[in-house]
């Protein structure tokens, strides 16, 4: 067993008692490191500002950054964009060696000729500061993150100062890491499932079979000509072009308040959900959803022809794409396997929005609407007459955009 001091040589650490008596109520990292601050002030140490880098598993940031300062203003948290690694100010910081596993930094400020080898510290000696001190906080699946402290004290911090911090950063670092576990499995539900099918996840509807029903306007949108298009360029620049054309379909929809559910090869399926569009009647609540849905048309219709703009500017020929958009009643929920499932919509009203979608070819338009849709969106559509959808038993009236701008289908 590891050996210990004898009792009568240990130091109190009010730390440690706020570590395992109220840290663990907080909520969310910045909660934490707004506590951990406010206790070390209320302990002596003389703070005069903290910074956490927490990395984290997201498309679009490296991590978060929690920065909190003595002068007020409680915790700032900032995401940190994945190309600030490559970025001269990152790459002149403390964090960049530590993060690469060097170990720790201290430099006093306040000494005859201070080793200011890193710009910030500069800016912190010119703000007062005395002391810098920057160390790993690691997490036990060995990801390194970095915490540091300055003092504006004179002397700087004293050995039982760093003393009582470092004693508590092995279990620190476990309630951060939770938060991040947390904060990561939300990201990559929100990122893979969407943000309303992960709420749903997270909140226990995981089996098979669990899940809802549902009144939504469905969208569903397709890429013309993608596989001779495939067949003719390298697969790296034909993701680049199927990446940029779900910008416009996907991005239109979530801007507006779209569920994107699935990409099947390159076609979208999204909801927009009348039951969730803002409470009041379901009638004001489906022409909310109506006319969310024709908004986002809209406006994908608008960047698939910046998009082509842009293509024709390179010589490369105009990309075709559809739209159908109908509405009706859903099952909301967990389809599958016992050992692969998948939160999606299934019912009628969704084939017959694909079967919507394919009439764009027929009838020459880029997004063609129902009646369903159109009696509900207040905005006013351009009939194109009643025609029947293969598979379904009805004839349909189906409307479209008033004005259709110059792009191709």
């Amino acid at each position: 067993m590891p050996r210990t001091a004898p009792e009568k040589f240990r130091t109190y650490n009010p730390l440690v008692e706020w570590l395992l008596g109220e840290a663990w109520d907080a909520a969310t990292s910045k909660e934490l490191m707004g506590r951990l601050c406010g206790r070390a002030v209320e302990a002596g140490i003389p703070l005069m500002r903290i910074r956490l880098i927490i990395q984290t598993l997201h498309p679009q940031m490296f991590a978060s950054s929690f920065t909190w300062r003595r002068s007020g203003g409680g915790v700032e948290e900032v995401p940190t964009p994945h190309d600030t690694l490559q970025r001269p100010e990152y790459l002149a910081s403390p964090f960049a060696p530590i993060l690469k596993g060097a170990g720790g930094v201290r430099r006093r400020l306040d000494i005859q000729n201070p080793q200011l080898d890193y710009p910030i510290l500069e800016e912190l000696k010119s703000e007062g500061a005395t002391d810098y001190v920057a160390m790993p906080l690691k997490f036990t699946n060995g990801l390194i993150n970095v915490i540091s402290m300055t003092t504006g004290r004179a002397g700087g911090f004293t050995a039982e100062d760093l003393g009582q911090i470092n004693e508590i950063l092995p279990v620190l670092s476990r309630l951060f890491e939770v938060h991040a576990a947390r904060r990561t499995a939300v990201t990559l539900l929100d990122t893979y499932l969407g943000s309303h099918t992960g709420e749903r996840i997270l909140k226990g509807l995981i089996k098979r079979g669990d899940g809802e029903d549902i009144h939504a306007v469905i969208w569903f949108s397709d890429l013309r000509g993608s596989t001779p298009l495939a067949e003719s360029m390298p697969r790296k620049d034909f993701l680049s072009i199927l990446n940029r054309y779900f910008d416009c379909m996907a991005g239109a929809v979530l801007d507006h308040g779209g569920e994107v559910l699935r990409f099947i090869g390159d076609a979208a399926l999204a909801i927009f959900p009348t039951s969730e569009s803002g409470g009041g009647s379901k009638r004001c609540a489906t022409a909310e959803a109506c006319a969310a849905a024709v908004a986002a048309a809209k406006d994908a219709v608008q960047r698939m022809a910046a998009f082509n703009r842009e293509r024709a500017k390179r010589g490369d020929a105009p990309l075709g794409f559809g739209i159908g958009i109908h509405m009706g009643d859903l099952t909301y929920g967990n389809i599958g396997a016992l050992e692969r499932l998948e939160f999606t919509v299934i019912g009628a009203a969704v084939n017959e929005t694909a079967r919507l979608e394919g009439m764009c070819k027929t009838l020459k338009k880029p997004v063609l609407i129902s009646d369903d849709v159109a009696h509900g969106f207040a905005g006013g559509l351009v009939s194109l007459g009643e025609y029947r959808l293969r598979g379904v038993g009805r004839p349909r009236e189906i409307f479209t955009l008033r004005k259709d701008p110059n792009t191709f289908v």
